[in-house]
């Protein structure tokens, strides 16, 4: 998810996306640690997007 489309959503959606991401990144995690998943790669990204919209939302509760 680009940063661009992150600051342009709302703190409610921030905690939707933040709570599906890690959904995501817990699922592909497990997957991998039972079989190398094809793009292990995908789990990086995803944990990077984790860290973006925290931050994002960090940033929204602070104002």
């Amino acid at each position: 998810m680009k940063q661009s489309e992150i600051n342009n959503l709302s703190a409610a959606e921030l905690q939707e996306k933040l709570s599906e991401l890690r959904k995501t990144y817990t699922e592909l995690k497990n997957a991998h640690a039972i079989s190398p998943i094809t793009n292990p790669l995908q789990i990086r990204t995803i944990r990077r997007s984790i860290a973006r919209v925290a931050t994002e939302l960090s940033k929204k509760e602070l104002l």
